[in-house]
């Protein structure tokens, strides 16, 4: 009989479910920085540790016996500490048990909030340039993304265009604020005229507010949980992750009336299930002094100022940073033939040649619009952001 020759294994063939989605700017650039040794600006992470005092509650929490799983919803102390915050600084009640939920980070949370509510043919309304997570996310949940540009140069959202976008179709809006990243925070003003081009519909609100404390020169956050209008169809979602300096704990919140709650909780029980118990219990008992939190804006308003008086001394244009710990810059006075380079290209050049990596613009929007603008993160050492503007000083 005739031996056969052997087959070799065969993968099947997928249809992706987001052909048009590759890897991250922020992975790139941040690979392209270590290649080259550059200093890394690019990536929003902090390059300094966080507050002893977390790690070592987190290590009590573990010796404790806080290692099994927790509720789905959250450790009850944390949620508790959650809505004596929103009540403290934002004056909206929450009930712990049914309106606040902990996630596995801020990007779960709005992934879990779209799943929820998203249904195959109903429209989202993104404001861009936004986070890259936004549009995938939508996609999945079989949405059809709708989007609508902040007003070019000032970021200011653009309430005309944003009602124009709106039909019977319209199933959520996502903003965010303090915006990544171009450092914009919106006003009282402008989420009064949220709240009334939204009354009369049904549309719902996600709300990322991961940077909430980090906004400078006195200015107040106005979160969505400030304006009865928009608490009551909103999905408000934070970070412990960018407060605490603890970005790789992946821990966040989303406060939501209870009827909305409900909907989130069925996905995020089949989703992560439930979170990191330790972290949770620490967090719990970090929150018990707000001293940490209501002090960052001035943490991170000096380095914001050690950083913009740097690019000062540079032909780099400035943009306003009123909050989160980017600063964006225009790159089209620079005394450097590269300045004519699209953004992206810019920042490749900025990284292999100059030292110092950067994200363009033009990532956070889907069809690349490119206004010759670029962002830094300042969340590192002083040292760090002293060698980058040592760096960028013949600029």
């Amino acid at each position: 009989m005739t031996q056969l020759p052997p087959t070799l294994p065969v993968t099947p063939v997928l249809r992706s479910r987001l052909p048009e989605v590759g890897t991250t700017i922020f992975t790139v650039m941040s690979a392209l920085a270590a290649r080259h040794g550059a200093v890394n600006l690019g990536q929003g992470f902090p390059d300094f540790d966080c507050d002893p005092a977390l790690p070592a509650a987190v290590a009590a929490a573990m010796q404790q016996g806080h290692n099994q799983y927790p509720p789905m919803t959250g450790v009850p102390a944390l949620r508790q500490a959650v809505a004596g915050k929103m009540q403290a600084i934002y004056g909206l009640a929450v009930n712990p048990d049914t309106e606040v939920t902990v996630t596995a980070g801020a990007t779960q949370a709005i992934l879990t909030a779209i799943l929820a509510v998203v249904h195959p043919g109903d429209e989202v309304i993104v404001l861009e340039p936004c986070y890259d997570s936004y549009v995938p996310n939508i996609e999945l949940a079989g949405g059809r993304v709708v989007r609508v540009p902040l007003t070019p140069g000032s970021f200011r959202p653009d309430f005309a265009a944003i009602a124009a976008a709106m039909t019977p179709r319209t199933r959520a809006l996502l903003i965010n604020s303090p915006h990544n990243p171009s450092g914009m925070c919106w006003t009282a003003a402008e989420m009064q005229q949220l709240e009334a081009l939204l009354a009369p519909t049904d549309v719902l609100l996600i709300s990322d507010e991961v940077y909430e404390h980090m906004v400078f020169d006195g200015q107040r956050h106005e979160s969505a949980a400030r304006y009865p209008g928009l608490a009551a169809r909103a999905f408000i979602v934070s970070s412990f992750g960018k407060t605490f300096h603890v970005t790789g704990w992946k821990v966040g919140t989303v406060v939501a009336p209870a009827s909305l709650s409900a909907e989130f909780r069925k996905v995020h029980q089949f989703n992560v299930f439930t979170v990191n118990t330790p972290v949770q219990h620490a967090l719990a008992a970090y929150l018990a002094d707000p001293a940490p939190y209501l002090n960052l804006p001035a943490f991170y308003g000096a380095k914001r100022d050690r950083f913009r008086a740097g690019l000062a001394g540079t032909r780099f244009r400035l943009l306003p940073g009123e909050g989160t710990y980017f600063q964006c810059v225009g790159i089209e006075d620079l005394a450097v033939p590269e300045r004519e380079l699209p953004d992206g290209a810019f920042c490749e050049w900025l990284t292999t040649e100059v030292g110092v990596a950067a994200i363009p613009l033009s990532a956070f929007y889907g069809n690349g619009f490119d206004q010759r603008v670029i962002r830094f993160c300042f969340a590192k050492r002083d040292d760090t952001l002293d060698q980058a503007l040592e760096r960028l000083a013949r600029l």
